[in-house]
């Protein structure tokens, strides 16, 4: 499978008062045959790369293939800040990375276009509960 990745840089994003700095990097997986655009999208606090950081793989919602390569909103990674907030994310804790998966948390993740998926390694397969769910 071929990757294609974007270098990620440091963009930060105000929500309620606290500034979060952020960056994303984009791959595509191969989801039960069909290849889907991914983005892996790391976050962190006032406490900046000391504090607890957020981890958050999305895959574009479901269709037969990758037709774009564009880079998150801030929309989008909104949406993943206050869901790792809402799921116990502490980002003034000391080290540390917090995860958040579409097992434990994608039933309270919302953000067009995008679901939370399972870690997924470059170059790996994916299978997602939304997609076994609808599998049957």
């Amino acid at each position: 499978m071929e990757v294609a990745q974007m270098r990620a840089r440091l963009r930060q994003i105000h929500i309620d008062g606290h500034t979060f700095t952020w960056r994303a990097a984009l791959h595509s997986v191969q989801v039960n045959g069909f290849y889907r655009r991914a983005v892996y999208v790391r976050a962190w606090g006032s406490g900046g790369k000391n504090g607890q950081k957020l981890e958050a793989d999305l895959l574009s919602t479901p269709g037969p293939y990758v037709v774009d390569n564009g880079y998150p909103t801030p929309a989008d990674v909104r949406a993943v800040i206050i869901c790792g907030l809402k799921s116990g994310w502490r980002p003034e804790q000391r080290g540390g990375t917090f995860v958040l998966s579409d097992r434990e948390h994608g039933a309270d993740f919302a953000a067009s276009g995008f679901q939370l998926a399972d870690p997924v390694p470059p170059g790996e397969s994916a299978d997602t509960t939304h997609e076994a769910q609808q599998r049957g």
